[in-house]
């Protein structure tokens, strides 16, 4: 399987009959799936079907559906008077003219036009469609351009794939250069411990000799760095198997990228050493490029 990116568009348009269209598909990132779709209301089923389909073939993202629907001008309907708004405006007239004339009040004649231009009377009328076969036709084509949609996916996929085994690579590398750092330091760190130990020896005057060892041990540990280079080894071999393993593996690479994060931390922490230092803060922006990578994987 291959990696899929949240981060994909895809358009495409279309005519039959009297209507044409164009389509507008795109998703960036987001933890879960949130499709959401803009068409016409008269287009029934249209919206429950498209969120379907994205469904099934979507796993991630933040996913935007839209159609913008034009239809020829017969297909659009004619002005014509509706008869109970006109008989109502009539009889509004005739009572007002029988109110001015009892109060002396002269009135222009009225014109058709005004009549017409009255709320109500004169209206568009919208003919009967079914709007089944255009849904049908519009399905059929979404089928394709999500087909389209996914495959862009794929291609932005396979880029992120590639450039984090690139930065895989180099924070295997990076381990491989602390490990050594880590070595040249060592006889830093036993003068360091020996120093310490004089020091215990020196004012533990009646000191409890365990107790001694202990704290000696917890110095030991506190600069010790295998463990954190082995961890950040084992995450660089997780992370390749699930890159080679593809699919839906964003949210198990998102928690990886905190534990290299971790161990990096630990890294710089333990170091007490400037040169060790450099490679801790050399894997933490290595691991901070890795993660706006992973933000994008399905």
């Amino acid at each position: 399987m291959t990696l899929h990116s949240m981060t994909a568009f895809a358009s495409g348009q279309g005519a039959e009959g009297g209507s044409s269209w164009s389509w507008d598909l795109r998703s960036v990132n987001a933890k879960g799936l949130d499709i959401r779709v803009r068409v016409p209301d008269w287009l029934e089923g249209l919206e429950t079907e498209l969120k379907s389909r994205t469904s099934k073939r979507l796993g991630r993202g933040n996913v935007s559906i839209g159609i913008r629907l034009s239809r020829a001008e017969d297909s659009k309907g004619q002005m014509q008077i509706n008869p109970a708004a006109l008989d109502q405006a009539l009889a509004a007239i005739t009572q007002t003219q029988l109110l001015a004339e009892r109060a002396g009040v002269p009135l222009a004649a009225v014109r058709a036009t005004d009549i017409l231009g009255m709320r109500g009377v004169l209206e568009m009328s919208t003919p009967e469609q079914d709007s089944a076969p255009l849904v049908k036709t519009l399905l059929s084509e979404f089928d394709s351009l999500l087909d389209d949609f996914v495959k862009m996916r794929q291609s932005e996929g396979a880029a992120l794939h590639a450039v984090l085994t690139a930065q895989l690579d180099q924070v295997e590398a990076l381990c491989a250069t602390a490990a050594q750092r880590a070595a040249a330091r060592r006889p830093q760190v036993e003068t360091t411990l020996k120093a310490n130990l004089a020091k215990v020896l020196q004012n533990g005057t009646g000191a409890d000799p365990d107790r001694v060892a202990q704290e000696l041990a917890l110095i030991a540990v506190k600069s010790d760095v295998t463990e954190e280079l082995d961890r950040l080894n084992a995450h660089v071999i997780a992370v390749r198997d699930l890159l080679a393993a593809g699919g839906a593996v964003g949210r198990k690479l998102d928690f990886l990228m905190q534990e290299f994060n971790r161990e990096a931390n630990t890294l710089c922490s333990k170091a007490q050493n400037a040169a060790l230092t450099d490679v801790g803060l050399e894997l933490k922006t290595v691991i901070d490029q890795m993660r706006e990578q992973v933000q994008n994987i399905e």
